[in-house]
């Protein structure tokens, strides 16, 4: 796994984070939201509020180079690997921004949960 570590894109990925409370700034996709509500009980603005704060803590983000063929348009997917109510998870997440100045502008869509 390659750690995240380019500050630009780190500060876009903590500021949609940090915006977890309001709507627009961490989305999911239908299959994550589906897995989140049967799997573990938490609403998705819960789950945005646990990534926050795991990351604001020091926790891990992954970039992956986008390689499969469907989700080439990205350059890159975010990958987050945590324990939560006893469940060691594996987060996918997409990360959209124009303006690394602007915290408003960042946008995270989680895009698949599922058992680490």
């Amino acid at each position: 796994m390659a750690r995240l570590t380019d500050l630009e894109i780190l500060t876009c990925y903590r500021n949609a984070l940090a915006n977890w409370l309001y709507d627009g700034f961490v989305k999911y996709s239908p299959l994550a939201e589906e897995w989140l509500q049967k799997r573990t009980g938490v609403t998705p603005r819960e789950f945005s509020r646990f990534i926050h704060d795991f990351v604001r803590a020091g926790g891990q983000v992954d970039q992956i180079r986008e390689t499969r063929p469907e989700w080439t348009v990205h350059d890159f997917h975010y990958d987050l690997r945590f324990t939560l109510n006893g469940n060691d998870l594996y987060v996918e997440t997409r990360l959209e921004y124009k303006d690394p100045s602007d915290p408003d502008d960042s946008m995270i869509t989680v895009v698949n949960i599922h058992l680490a």
